[in-house]
């Protein structure tokens, strides 16, 4: 009987004003499997990078490497960025786009020189989380996106659940369940979170102006801000603190 009235509860929740709020579930991406010790390795594999180069000249045949030394060749080619980089080397939508400023409700104080800043939610960095800083799990704790009128329209986001930068931290903070979106301050969509270390992607109708053949027309509309409340969480091991580590974003009009 309780598990069926917290179906009805949170069914309930998901309608504002008697019209009902889309429900969207995430499909999942890659999986972050980061540590420290992975990235105390991933230096030093950069380090025998450098020195793999100054042995190797350009006009050396490659195809007379052993297997060890084309394992290595592989990572080195690959390994033009930082260990924590959200985003690979290369153009993106961000080319062409991205938010201007980032706003919480709340946030945690430092712990030493870990900071949990609200910036840190897009920052494309998967060790800095922005973590809610109210006593509890976080309930009705915010993060907001601004965007200005220019900015290209977004079809996707991007969120990654939890305090990833290692399996323990993951596991000790809380993570969230379900946010609730609002675009506009307007409710606009419940995201429903996988209790995961991967990536979950959700698809959207373009958010942003639609007319942009005009750009003087389009410089003079408002602003316009993507915010997150926090809803339910799954319980962190050990802290009631609730983290998110990244929330980025794809779309249109940059190419």
């Amino acid at each position: 009987m309780k598990h069926l009235l917290i179906f009805i509860f949170s069914c309930c929740s998901l309608s504002v004003f008697g019209q009902a709020l889309p429900v969207m579930l995430p499909t999942l991406g890659k999986s972050i499997e980061k540590s420290t010790q992975g990235e105390i390795d991933f230096y030093e594999m950069r380090k025998k990078c450098e020195k793999f180069w100054e042995q190797y000249q350009a006009d050396f045949d490659f195809s007379q490497l052993n297997e060890a030394e084309k394992k290595l060749l592989d990572f080195c080619e690959t390994a033009q960025f930082d260990y924590w980089d959200v985003l690979s080397p290369g153009c993106s939508w961000y080319c062409g786009g991205g938010l201007d400023t980032v706003t919480a409700s709340s946030y945690l104080k430092a712990e030493g020189s870990n900071q949990y800043l609200p910036k840190n939610i897009h920052d494309f960095s998967y060790k800095t989380p922005w973590v809610e800083g109210v006593p509890g799990y976080g309930i009705g704790e915010s993060i907001s996106c601004h965007f200005p009128p220019e900015n290209p329209r977004i079809t996707e986001i991007i969120i990654v659940n939890g305090y990833v930068k290692s399996e323990q931290a993951w596991k000790d903070n809380s993570r969230v369940r379900k946010l609730k979106m609002y675009l506009n301050n307007k409710p606009y969509a419940m995201l429903i979170l996988e209790d995961s270390r991967k990536e979950q992607h959700f698809k959207f109708e373009p958010l942003g102006y639609d007319d942009r053949d005009d750009n003087e027309a389009l410089l003079k509309q408002p602003w316009w801000t993507i915010k997150f409340e926090i809803v339910e969480v799954y319980p962190g091991d050990k802290f009631d603190d609730t983290a998110l580590s990244e929330i980025y974003f794809d779309g249109i009009d940059v190419h």
